[in-house]
């Protein structure tokens, strides 16, 4: 093997034992798959609920970040003194939206005692768990506040995660649903029929650390997180950065 073709090979080596595992809320996938693909040591990258992906970390899942798409569960990781110190920050922010099937459109702005009900017809609302997802807890808030949750929660179709409920409205098989302004903008099978109030529910912010335990990779990840080829991606995909 000649020096440059072993360089190359080191390079390669060293590159791969620098790529960080990252778990990441599901809302986020085409914004980081497309990040990821122009860092040099490609990550891994593991989509689920922020819920589900805190209770990993707290039973040991081995990773070196977090991307949770609320606070709540970014706290819970930290309380449990899984965080490496000094590197938790906000990244993120979204709006969360009411969407409809693409084939059958319908407008309707999101207001105190809007017909949410009447909308639906006999059929079901898809939101990600209101119990413990954060785009189904936001599309709660945002209900209550707008004095409509007692209407829509014997209505919930709970789906596991924010991209699971996206999916049962683009099949059709609900005629309304809640997520995030990004998810809609990913998926061509759904409209947007309204955007909730910012003041409806808590501010949607993203917040990101290095587990504790990280690979040195991790550090350098994170930071490109927060560089200008990063930040246009993430805003081109309708995310806010901070």
């Amino acid at each position: 093997m000649t020096t440059a073709a072993l360089l190359f090979v080191v390079l390669a080596w060293n590159a791969q034992a620098q790529a960080p595992t990252v778990l990441a809320a599901a809302s986020l996938k085409e914004a980081l798959d497309e990040i990821s693909a122009q860092y040099p040591a490609k990550p891994v990258i593991a989509y689920g609920s922020s819920a589900a992906l805190a209770r990993q970390i707290e039973n040991g899942a081995p990773a070196d970040l977090f991307i949770s798409a609320d606070l709540d569960w970014m706290d819970y990781v930290e309380k449990r003194n899984l965080l490496a110190p000094g590197t938790r920050r906000n990244l993120l922010g979204n709006r969360l939206v009411l969407i409809a099937p693409a084939k059958q459109p319908v407008k309707l702005e999101p207001a105190p005692g809007f017909p949410i009900g009447r909308a639906l017809g006999s059929g079901r609302i898809a939101l990600a768990d209101p119990q413990s997802v954060p785009a189904g807890k936001y599309a709660k808030a945002a209900f209550e506040k707008l004095g409509v949750w007692g209407e829509v929660a014997p209505r919930v179709a709970a789906a596991e995660n924010v991209r699971a409920a996206l999916a049962l409205v683009a099949r059709g098989e609900a005629p309304l649903g809640v997520v995030y302004q990004t998810d809609a903008n990913a998926e061509r099978g759904v409209m947007i029929a309204g955007v909730f109030p910012a003041d409806t529910h808590p501010p949607i912010v993203y917040p990101v650390a290095a587990l504790k335990g990280a690979k040195a990779g991790a550090a350098a990840f994170l930071e490109f997180l927060s560089r200008p080829q990063a930040r246009a991606i993430f805003e081109k995909h309708g995310f806010a950065v901070h």
